[in-house]
């Protein structure tokens, strides 16, 4: 055979080669062969960093891909606070709500700042949040419709029961500034676990800080020394941190009770109006993001503000605890300071 005929063999022989490798490394599944596995109710859809929730039974499913979220009018996708996740609050709702209604509830958790990042981009129908201020800005930008606030209970300082910094019934302002002069004395086993994600408890815990006195900023986050802890985590992952290092924190009163058990920590200031905690419900706007399921977020305010939403939210807790976790907001209180805020009427559609 001549050396022509044997190069012209090989290199169609080459091609062939070529080409079926191609073919294998770009090969996909059809979409009929594509399998998914079910997931118990309800179905949350974390962030990137998981709270590992101690009270409620929530199936987790990663959105760290690019995969764009699916609307569908039998779901309502909602992001919330951690308080309301850790406590179990929104697993309870979710088996009255999807029993009553055929809707699936699908439950993202982290702090308010990113569920309302989550809401801005169109990835959540509703938002079940607690920073006022956070809140209005959404709302003011265009983000965010047919609020009302629906419930509340009180952040408070919690810590070692041997309270190191003497802060025990001093008023939120007065025990902050004790605790930061104790921290930077280098007063022993004195420490402040801060949540440090944005979150409505984290604005909160900075709101205090700025009211005793002090720039977030320059005197408790960047210059206070190793007596202030900032962590980036969830309500119940802060109060399990804050435990395991005797330190003080800011918790909602919720969460709390919901981890009591596992902490070795005491209530130590619960109150003051400075430690009103109130959560609102917001419809992502369809004017920004036109493919949310407005109908579906709409429908779940209106049953948030009916009797049995009311009644649910605000017995949520008594048969564990003892006492509700949420008290459910009516018109003559809400309307008033220091809430000032809508918690009844019907939004569209009734």
């Amino acid at each position: 055979m001549s050396t022509r005929r044997l190069s012209f063999i090989f290199a169609i022989s080459l091609v062939i080669f070529l080409v079926v490798l191609s073919t294998g490394c770009t090969s996909t599944t059809p979409a009929s062969q594509t399998t998914t596995t079910p997931t118990a109710n309800p179905t949350v859809i974390p962030t990137a960093n998981v709270t590992v929730n101690a009270t409620a039974n929530l199936t987790v499913i990663p959105t760290t891909t690019a995969t764009p979220v699916v609307h569908s009018s039998k779901t309502l996708i909602i992001a919330t606070t951690t308080s309301l996740y850790d406590t179990g609050l929104l697993n309870h709702i979710q088996d009255i709500y999807q029993n009553e209604t055929g809707v699936k509830l699908m439950i993202t958790s982290q702090g308010t700042g990113q569920a309302i990042q989550l809401a801005q981009r169109g990835d959540a129908d509703l938002l079940l949040v607690h920073s006022p201020s956070q809140e209005q800005t959404f709302i003011s930008n265009g983000y965010g419709t047919n609020t009302r606030c629906f419930a509340y209970n009180y952040f408070m300082i919690v810590g070692p029961s041997s309270d190191p910094a003497g802060i025990a019934n001093l008023t939120p302002t007065a025990a902050f500034a004790k605790i930061r002069a104790a921290g930077i004395n280098g007063t022993a086993n004195v420490s402040f676990v801060s949540r440090g994600d944005g979150s409505g408890t984290h604005t909160a815990e900075q709101g205090l800080w700025k009211k005793a006195g002090f720039n977030y900023t320059t005197d408790i986050s960047n210059s206070s020394g190793s007596w202030y802890l900032s962590i980036g985590k969830g309500m119940g992952d802060t109060l399990v941190f804050a435990s395991q290092k005797n330190a003080y924190t800011l918790t909602d009163e919720g969460t709390f009770l919901a981890y009591k058990s596992k902490l070795q920590l005491t209530p130590l200031v619960t109150k003051g109006n400075d430690l009103l905690n109130r959560y609102s419900a917001i419809a992502v706007d369809p004017a920004k993001n036109p493919n949310v399921n407005e109908v579906q977020a709409d429908r779940f305010i209106n049953w948030l503000m009916s009797d049995e939403g009311k009644q649910v939210v605000g017995s949520y807790g008594v048969d564990t605890y003892g006492k509700s976790l949420f008290t459910s907001l009516t018109p003559d209180v809400s309307s008033v300071a220091p809430f000032n805020c809508t918690s009844s009427g019907f939004v569209s559609p009734v």
